[in-house]
């Protein structure tokens, strides 16, 4: 019999740990392609804009709108478990704070292609602002939504109504996105300023020229002997002062004396 108590206790473990790799890989997953889509954004209404770049726009968006509603239901499900060990509830409430960071960026991205969208049209091709990039963003697309390539054929021109209907649907998705972070908070009370992040996910270590630069910091400061240049010259400062206070003072015995 202990055998058997054993055997389910570990097929819980397990059960437990691939819910926390799943939502892991999804969440991970959201965070690449709202950086693709941040990454696309940047490029409407510049010399780069084209139906291409507004089509790529368009599948990353649905992309991560449909990352957001998986990762929305795993999360939620398990985070309002009462039986959920504390442990894992931890681990859970980092990838809700990433999961709902990560949607408020997306949020914000589509705001701003919306109204770049109605700014820059490109029906006028000459009101696109000419920054000297080049290429397109495809490949970076492609990678984000998992795809071998994104180079379609496009018309030669922008068929009658497709830009008013893009920005009608874009804005119904804008406030889709905007009720699902409000459903999200009313469902799930996790304070974000309580969460500690920890591990080599969530850190951020400083590269090798950072790591580089504070060791030299702190063999200068351990030098004997040795005055940094800022306090070379407060000491300059401070001698020059003393001169002209000194030099005022005698002068004004002098004229005292010989008046």
């Amino acid at each position: 019999m202990p055998l058997v108590n054993n055997k389910v206790g570990d097929d819980s473990t397990v059960g437990k740990d691939k819910a926390l790799a799943d939502g892991e890989a999804l969440v991970d997953s959201l965070i690449k392609v709202v950086a693709c889509y941040r990454h696309l954004a940047s490029c409407v209404g510049s010399c780069t804009d084209s139906l291409q770049l507004r089509d790529e726009l368009r599948q990353t968006r649905e992309k991560a709108q449909k990352l957001a509603v998986a990762i929305c239901h795993h999360l939620t499900s398990h985070l309002r478990n009462k039986s959920l060990p504390e442990e894992q509830r931890k681990e859970m409430e980092l990838l809700w704070v990433a999961f709902s960071s990560s949607l408020e960026l997306l949020h914000v991205d589509m705001c701003k292609v919306f109204k770049m969208g109605d700014i820059f049209s490109l029906a006028d091709t000459g009101t696109l602002v000419q920054t000297g990039l080049q290429g397109g963003s495809s490949e970076v697309a492609a990678r984000a939504l998992s795809i071998p390539d994104l180079n379609q054929a496009q018309p030669p021109a922008l068929p009658a109504g497709l830009e008013s209907q893009e920005q009608s649907t874009l804005e119904q998705e804008i406030s889709q996105i905007d009720h699902m972070i409000d459903d999200m908070e009313m469902k799930v009370n996790v304070l974000r300023w309580m969460v500690e992040p920890h591990g080599p996910q969530y850190a951020d270590p400083l590269s090798s020229t950072d790591s580089a630069s504070l060791a030299l910091l702190s063999m200068d400061e351990e030098r004997p002997g040795h005055q940094p240049l800022c306090q070379r010259s407060h000491i300059f400062v401070l001698l020059l002062l003393f001169a002209v206070v000194f030099v005022a003072a005698t002068l004004s015995v002098c004229i005292f004396l010989f008046s």
